[in-house]
């Protein structure tokens, strides 16, 4: 028993010491000298004033700005969760119905089935700041009516605030709902 009791209790310190200690240095490390601001939050000033974080998603109800992904929190980015009900539950499929609801009043001229999925579920950790450009050009309409803006000016600026995948390959096109609503905020 001792031939094998020793080498396991080595392994566990060993795997300790690797798992506790060593790698969460080695991701501290990337993230204080490569990674975006050090690690800390990307706040996103206008004015001078901080209004949000780039990677923190936010409520935005009204018809005249972009809506994000809805969230499984209410936006409260302490409490980062989904909602952690599948396709299947009844809840789940009246919550993201009455989502579609919503969103066909405010958008009549949209057919249901070209709504973005991401309009009307939450993502996994419930805070997406982003959505797809499509997502975006789909509520175009609203915010032009709502606003006085012409639509094409829109769909430049979203075009305007699309992110390219991560070095042309990794990921999807996205738009910081954030950033293109203050982007709205300053067309006259």
């Amino acid at each position: 028993m001792k031939q094998d009791i020793f080498p396991a209790i080595r392994l566990t310190l060993v795997n300790l010491i690797l798992v506790s200690v060593l790698y969460p240095l080695l991701i501290w490390g990337f993230a204080q000298f490569i990674g975006p601001a050090q690690g800390r939050a990307e706040l996103v000033y206008h004015n001078g004033q901080a209004v949000g974080a780039a990677l923190v998603g936010q409520n935005f109800s009204e018809d005249r700005y972009f809506w994000g992904r809805p969230s499984a929190v209410d936006y409260n980015a302490a409490g980062s969760a989904g909602s952690n009900k599948g396709p299947s539950n009844p809840d789940y499929l009246a919550l993201v119905q009455s989502r579609i609801d919503s969103f066909l009043v405010h958008n009549p001229q949209v057919a249901k089935k070209d709504i973005p999925a991401e309009l009307v579920t939450a993502s996994g950790s419930g805070l997406d700041p982003d959505i797809s450009p499509s997502a975006a050009k789909i509520q175009v309409a609203r915010i032009s009516a709502a606003r006085g803006i012409q639509a094409q000016q829109l769909e430049q600026l979203v075009e305007q605030h699309t992110q390219q995948p991560l070095l042309g390959l990794f990921g999807p096109k996205k738009v910081n709902v954030l950033t293109l609503n203050l982007a709205l905020d300053q067309i006259k």
